[in-house]
């Protein structure tokens, strides 16, 4: 059967239209799929896939994790405002505004504090294992020829998390960075790894990554995403979901006014046993000691 004129253009044109449809593009190539509704299986599997093969490439064997507040400020940005603050009051000492601005600045400089343990911690932490890092160089790409233990790993933002990747950076080690797409508060701080930065959008994901390789997990003073972290984890240590490790709580005035943990005791929601899941600490030394001593044990009982 001869085809007509009219029925040639037709095909040519239907053709154009097969070559140009969505359905045509190669999966991978196709946006509109992969960042929409039905894409949404392949993007999780790829925030899973994308850092664990970047960290396996690294040689990360294990993990410190730290968590805190992204608002806890350094010392030195903390007095900085205390004397900003204090210039401003000098000028009218009866303005309530500037009485208040003062009095939060103070406040600030009080759990800054927090900053320079976590930084000192994040520095011992790297100190001590020794982490064998052959570019030392301002990049701090990442080039190792054996398995990294007890990295220090934040969720890469301001605050406790810059202090202690800032830590380990001191210590010319490298450091990760598990950061998440945020409206506020979150980009990348300047002390983790360019090659160990990574960004999420699924919580699920940074989770996992969180306590994939974790072998001690240390929680500073913060807010709802630090006891979303904190809690989560010591659920799963108390349910024996995930592997044994040390978690330490810093600032044992501050997680014993928020949080009755004997109350939930007392009360029978939690066993006497289970406040055994985690341990206090008041300073860098102590936070590290604890890790050798529980590592110490096992390897005994082992």
């Amino acid at each position: 059967m001869t085809l007509k004129n009219s029925d040639r253009a037709d095909l040519q044109r239907n053709e154009e239209i097969l070559l140009n449809s969505p359905s045509y593009r190669l999966a991978n190539e196709d946006h509109d799929f992969l960042n929409g509704y039905d894409g949404r299986e392949t993007r999780i599997l790829g925030e899973f896939m994308k850092p664990e093969k970047e960290l396996q490439r690294a040689n990360v064997v294990s993990t410190v994790i730290v968590f805190g507040s992204a608002r806890i400020l350094s010392p030195e940005v903390a007095q900085a405002r205390v004397d900003a603050a204090q210039k401003e009051l000098d000028k009218n000492p009866d303005d309530e505004q500037n009485i208040a601005a003062l009095q939060r600045a103070k406040n600030a400089l009080y759990w800054s504090d927090y900053y320079r343990i976590a930084r000192e911690f994040g520095e011992l932490v790297a100190r001590k294992n020794d982490v064998f890092n052959e570019t030392r160089g301002p990049n701090r790409q990442i080039k190792v020829s054996k398995q990294c233990e007890f990295v220090v790993c934040t969720g890469g933002g301001p605050g406790i998390m810059e202090a202690a990747n800032r830590g380990a950076y001191d210590a010319g080690e490298h450091t990760i960075g598990l950061n998440i797409q945020l409206p506020f508060e979150q980009k990348p701080n300047p002390f983790v790894s360019p090659n160990l930065c990574f960004n999420f959008h699924y919580f699920s994901m940074r989770k996992m990554h969180f306590l994939l390789r974790a072998k001690a997990l240390a929680a500073f003073p913060g807010g709802f995403g630090t006891f979303d972290e904190l809690f989560e984890a010591i659920t799963l240590r108390q349910t024996g979901r995930m592997q044994d490790l040390p978690i330490i709580l810093f600032g044992e005035e501050f997680w014993k006014k928020v949080v009755n943990f004997q109350y939930l005791v007392d009360v029978g929601v939690i066993s006497a046993s289970d406040l055994n899941l985690f341990h206090y600490a008041h300073t860098a030394e102590e936070g590290w000691d604890i890790i050798e001593r529980y590592y110490s044990a096992r390897e005994k009982h082992d």
